[in-house]
């Protein structure tokens, strides 16, 4: 039996660049970090003894005969392209709920490969294991996916990633201080818009912008070098929310979709309560509300919020990691 951990993720800034339609041409860029709420996948080879030869279980179980028959995508063509026919068991349990813009489908292509590569006994780097990830969902799912999710979850931790016309991907971690790290972490607040939605339908609008809204991307790309600076550099970490703010602004300018008059009037009340600055994370339309704000504001934005749940979290430093391991070997598996 396999068990993977992989990190849920929130994005600052570049979120957009880092689909084909934007970086093939121009070349993108993020920064985002992982956060210590996980996606976890169990995997072992099931025993000869049942009616069924797969079991694949998540909010719903299948039981089935040949691996493409299993209703689940990511599952079904994660065995595919690995090769795995039959004689195969997981089961996934999560942190947090599915659509809602932390990365959760990619983190779960993420684990769901790490587990089988490691129940198959083979290595795979955090680079391969997103690249996989992202050929999975994007060539083989067909999914409308950019290319920040896969990476994050795989390395972990607070990085600048970049993306190549070639589809080259680099990962710059930024290295803070503790101090200052833990200043940065104690800024930020998390919290639930009770609203889930299909990220693919965001991102198609989005994507069909993509030619009218090229200013507004190179402007949100151009925020990734100015977040790393303030990060590193020796300024203010308000500059930071501020600069979330600027960045939410842009963002709401490339889809009607990215936000609703709920979302607007929460972020609003966390505005006038004291935040300096946030964004609905991943492509928009609802999900999670992340949000800069001074410590000795953040009595007063979560009551103004109070409607909302309040996520605590921590970064995560370790990325996907395979944290129990105990395979069957090779030569007795299906």
């Amino acid at each position: 039996m396999i068990i993977s951990r992989t990190p849920y993720r929130v994005s600052f800034f570049g979120g957009g660049t880092d689909y084909p339609a934007w970086y093939r041409e121009h070349g993108g860029a993020v920064l985002s970090a992982a956060i210590a709420r996980y996606c976890y996948l169990t995997c072992r080879w099931l025993p000869p003894f049942f009616a069924h030869k797969s079991r694949v279980v998540y909010s719903i179980i299948e039981d089935v005969q040949r691996a493409e028959d299993i209703q689940h995508p990511a599952v079904r063509e994660c065995l595919l392209e690995l090769g795995i026919r039959d004689g195969i068991e997981i089961h996934h349990d999560g942190d947090l709920p599915k659509m809602t813009g932390l990365g959760t489908s990619s983190s779960f292509t993420v684990g769901l490969l790490h587990a089988l590569h490691a129940l198959r006994g083979e290595f795979r780097s955090k680079l391969q294991l997103a690249q996989e990830a992202i050929h999975v969902e994007r060539d083989r799912c067909g999914d409308r996916v950019g290319s920040q999710d896969q990476v994050c979850a795989a390395f972990g931790g607070l990085n600048r990633i970049r993306f190549a016309p070639d589809d080259d991907v680099v990962v710059e971690p930024v290295p803070l201080p503790a101090e200052r790290l833990k200043e940065f972490q104690d800024s930020l607040l998390l919290f639930f818009t009770g609203f889930s939605r299909f990220s693919s339908e965001v991102v198609a609008e989005q994507l069909q912008n993509v030619p009218q809204k090229g200013k507004e991307l190179a402007a949100m790309a151009a925020m990734v070098d100015e977040g790393h600076r303030i990060l590193t550099a020796d300024r203010d970490l308000n500059d930071f929310g501020r600069l979330l703010h600027e960045s939410w602004l842009l963002k709401r300018s490339l889809s009607s979709r990215v936000s609703t008059a709920e979302i607007d009037a929460m972020y609003a009340a966390a505005r006038k309560a004291g935040a300096l600055g946030g964004k609905i994370t991943g492509a928009g339309g609802g999900g999670f509300l992340l949000l800069y704000v001074e410590p000795d504001r953040q009595p007063a934005v979560r009551r103004a919020l109070a409607h909302l749940l309040h996520v605590p979290f921590d970064l995560d430093h370790a990325g996907s990691q395979i944290i129990f391991s105990n395979p069957t070997p090779l030569e007795s598996a299906p």
